[in-house]
């Protein structure tokens, strides 16, 4: 049974747009919540204790949580309606962003961040089968490629307005006035999504593996903790079992998607090489990129001394880089494929390696280098998933777009506990920065490897 949609008159002609901008804004929100403590984590630490750890849970638990959850987001929305899921997401995942602002010890903090991506989970999947039922397919194009800059745009935005936020110290709230803005942001966009969102019904016959979803999420967990506890308290017996727990629990996800009706992965797209290359490429390139950006924002801080807003304004350059480089590279994709791919990972090396030249001199040497990364992650960001698909069946794309996409959210995670990681246990913080790039060196030059065993083009351009 089809999921049924109803049409609403606020979704003709303008009200079409308005419904676009609801969901532009749901996601912009995940965007600024996802990057937002690279900022903020010294002021955060500085205030609340917890050190090191914290530092590492802060982006990694929104992340991990977003990213298990998301696949089984997109199942809900089948199951339930997309416009159920979408509010309850957008809802829990506002009152969330208020116990984080409002926290007052470190463990309060995280657990509110992993759930707030929990929330995120259920909001962000739904977008474009919201647009798809809402646009007519002639329009649908347009409304789709407006996500680019709309992201980009915010991208550069979001750092900016969470360091004038810091510094601002509204109402003596300091960092806590970056989660607590959600108020506004997130109840406006509440308000908007209830009038405009168009109903439907979902299909209660769509499966959701819920035990698949919770191995998932025990392995990742036992991984990640293991990871930042052995790294910020020493490789005690405790961070190695919790690290072997996790790989236990990852094959028994493994198998569960071998034996399961309605598997959250689909066992027969990793029976394509070039989709299992993608795969592997994306875990390995969007995890030393996230731990390379959350790096140079706590080594701008911390090493230089430098306020939030001073250090969002010096990384503002990698937001402009990948900025341009996505609307240069929107039509080039279908023309070069995966050589455009390899383009921005030499761009990306390029970048790097001008950064390890230029750390010991100062913030105004890594303006350069810094926008040279960012063009090179703009030239991949939206490549490297349109190509990876590039070789799936028509019906396979759902499920690949939703696998590629929570790969990408565990990635960030996994990143920025590794290679924060690296620059904790650094002597100096130029070394930190060194030994930091040298990991997104070598992360970046596996990715050049792995680039040639892609689909040459994306899907619709053989």
């Amino acid at each position: 049974m089809p999921m049924l949609i109803r049409a609403s008159p606020e979704t003709t002609t303008g009200g079409r747009w308005a419904v676009l901008a609801v969901v532009l804004a749901a996601a912009v929100l995940d965007l600024l919540d996802a990057t937002i403590t690279n900022l903020a984590a010294p002021a955060i630490t500085a205030d609340l204790g917890g050190g090191q750890a914290l530092v590492q849970w802060l982006g990694a638990g929104y992340a991990l949580a977003l990213g298990v959850l998301l696949v089984t987001g997109g199942r809900l929305g089948d199951r339930y309606g997309r416009r159920r899921v979408f509010l309850t997401g957008l809802t829990g995942f506002t009152l969330a962003s208020i116990a984080c602002g409002l926290a007052g010890d470190p463990g309060t903090l995280i657990a509110a961040r992993i759930v707030q991506g929990a929330f995120g989970a259920l909001m962000i999947p739904q977008g474009y089968g919201i647009l798809a039922a809402t646009f007519p397919r002639d329009q649908l194009g347009k409304a789709y490629s407006l996500f680019a800059p709309a992201l980009g745009a915010s991208s550069v935005a979001g750092p900016v307005l969470g360091g004038f936020l810091i510094q601002a110290d509204l109402l003596g709230l300091g960092w806590r006035a970056m989660f607590l803005i959600n108020i506004v942001l997130g109840g406006g966009a509440l308000l908007a999504a209830v009038r405009l969102l168009p109903a439907d019904d979902g299909d209660r016959n769509t499966a959701v593996d819920a035990p698949g979803a919770a191995l998932l999420g025990v392995a990742l967990l036992g991984l990640l903790y293991g990871l930042i506890d052995g790294s910020a308290g020493g490789w005690s017996a405790r961070p190695f079992l919790c690290l072997a727990g996790g790989l236990a629990f990852a094959g028994l996800f493994c198998l569960r998607q071998r034996t399961a009706r309605n598997p959250l992965i689909e066992p027969s797209l990793l029976r394509h090489r070039g989709f299992t290359a993608g795969l592997v490429l994306g875990v390995v390139f969007f995890a030393a990129v996230s731990g390379l950006l959350y790096v140079l924002a706590l080594f701008l801080q911390t090493g230089l001394g430098y306020s939030p807003l001073r250090a969002a304004l010096h990384l503002t350059p990698v937001a402009l880089g990948i900025v341009v480089a996505s609307v240069a590279c929107h039509r080039l994709v279908t023309r070069l494929g995966r050589v455009l791919i390899a383009i921005g990972l030499g761009v990306t090396l390029l970048g790097a390696l001008w950064l390890l030249a230029v750390v010991p001199g100062g913030a105004w040497a890594l303006v350069p280098p810094v926008f040279v990364v960012g063009l090179g992650l703009g030239t991949c960001f939206g490549t490297v998933f349109d190509v990876t698909m590039g070789d799936l069946e028509r019906h396979q794309a759902g499920s690949a777009g939703g696998v590629l996409s929570a790969t990408q959210q565990l990635a960030n995670a996994a990143g920025a506990a590794a290679v924060t990681t690296v620059y904790f246990h650094a002597a100096t913080q130029d070394l930190a920065v060194t030994h930091s790039l040298l990991v997104v060196i070598a992360a970046t030059l596996t990715c050049c490897g792995l680039v040639w065993l892609l689909p040459r083009r994306p899907q619709n351009h053989h």
